[in-house]
């Protein structure tokens, strides 16, 4: 878990320094995907398509890691965030019967 607090604090470092050190925590989806899933054991839980096209992924673990990833139109995808003691909430919202 010290590693990936490292690279979200990497994330945040970069993110201040500006926007081209904050390409360094981007690359191929499937890359990414493939290093969350073998070192965190995370895997994509909820995912939603942004308006400017871009997709929104989230992973986690059964331990709590989690991290988000941003997919732009252009196929680029780049680690936004990552954590640890991801809980999954019931909605509340009372919706109307149709």
């Amino acid at each position: 878990m010290k590693s990936l607090c490292a690279v979200f604090l990497a994330v945040l470092i970069m993110a201040a320094a500006g926007p081209a050190a904050a390409q360094a925590v981007c690359g191929l989806r499937a890359a990414m995907l493939r290093q969350l899933g073998g070192n965190y054991k995370e895997a994509v839980v909820a995912m939603g398509l942004a308006s400017n096209g871009a997709v929104l992924e989230v992973t986690r673990s059964d331990s709590g890691s989690w991290t988000i990833l941003l997919t732009n139109p252009s196929g680029v995808t780049c680690l936004m965030a990552a954590g640890e003691n991801w809980e999954t909430i019931k909605p509340t919202i009372k919706r109307e019967p149709s």
